[in-house]
């Protein structure tokens, strides 16, 4: 290639950094990419004919958004300055090395959406749970989904992220305290991520299946679940069991799975007590009120949202509307 320091550019050299160069090139990660790459962005750059001449006009929209790339992902690489028609366009010596840094940090946001509430279903169990000493169970189901395979990629590439909350306040029962206090100081925020890669969202680090806040160590964790990562089977991703006898037998797990339409997302959390050994103990816990949205009501809830990607540079927003259908058993 002609790309050197005092050299004519070509049009295989522009359109290398526009679109064929492997691992390298600035649509790959605006448009429609494959796999974890793509914000599904329609405005790419086209590439140009053998015999064209490269204008300013051309490189001025290679750099602007290479720029535009660079802030939406913050990565660090160098301050690229437009050519002015009627200038010599110049030689950026780290234009290959600066495509590669951001394609490697493409998952990357330095901004996020505004949180979706508008979850349909039950998310909470306002009926007392369990009887006299023995264990029970509560099962919460939610299914993310989106238009298409294309759309959920689009989703997790740009920076969004999903978000699964605990709460319990209801009181009335022995267990109830205990209950209370696992719930919303031992287990933590959990959130899902694309996963391909560590994803640094709004200065945040995001491994796949990423818990923040909460007292506890879970017992699992699995930290490359994440979108990419998961397949059909149901998988165990997160497990907190209780810190507090007699009820160290007592947990909450979550597991994930992807539809075989690579639509959807379904998530499965399990509140299970494993009762008390006391024969005249009461391991049930109290009911409560709903919750609704993002306001928590006093019953035990487990409530799951998300973030979209943020469109303070990305001027489309193709993941669309995903859905949040919840049921409980």
């Amino acid at each position: 290639m002609s790309y050197v320091s005092g050299g004519l550019i070509q049009a295989a050299d522009y359109n290398g950094f526009v679109q064929n160069n492997a691992g390298a090139n600035i649509n790959s990660i605006w448009g429609v990419g494959s796999g974890s790459l793509g914000y599904g962005q329609t405005t790419t750059l086209p590439t140009v004919s053998s015999s064209a001449t490269i204008t300013a006009a051309q490189w001025a929209s290679l750099v602007n958004l290479i720029n535009t790339v660079s802030n939406q992902t913050g990565a660090g690489i160098s301050t690229l300055t437009p050519p002015v028609a009627g200038n010599v366009i110049s030689v950026i010596s780290a234009l290959n090395s600066d495509l590669t840094i951001l394609t490697a940090d493409a998952g990357n946001a330095t901004n996020q959406g505004t949180q979706f509430t508008g979850w349909t279903g039950t998310t909470d169990k306002s009926s007392a749970t369990g009887s006299g000493n023995s264990p029970w169970t509560i099962t919460f189901t939610h299914t993310i989904s989106w238009a298409s395979t294309d759309a959920a990629r689009y989703f997790f590439n740009a920076g969004g992220l999903i978000k699964i909350q605990f709460s319990k306040t209801s009181t009335g029962t022995d267990a109830d305290p205990d209950w209370n206090t696992f719930i919303n100081s031992v287990c933590g925020t959990l959130y899902v991520s694309g996963g391909a890669t560590t994803q640094t969202i709004a200065s945040t680090a995001y491994t796949g299946v990423t818990t923040i806040g909460g007292t506890g160590t879970p017992s699992t964790l699995v930290t490359n679940a994440g979108w990419y990562n998961l397949t059909t089977s149901q998988e165990l991703v997160y497990q907190q069991f209780s810190p507090t006898a007699p009820y160290t037998g007592d947990y909450v797990a979550v597991s994930a799975q992807k539809d075989g339409t690579g639509t959807e997302l379904i998530l499965t959390t399990v509140w299970y007590s494993a009762g008390d050994p006391d024969p005249g103990a009461d391991a049930s816990i109290s009911g409560g009120t709903d919750t609704t949205g993002i306001s928590f009501g006093t019953a035990p809830a487990t409530v799951v949202t998300y973030t979209p990607p943020s469109n303070t540079y990305l001027s489309q927003s193709p993941w669309g509307t995903p859905t949040v259908t919840a049921s409980i058993s």
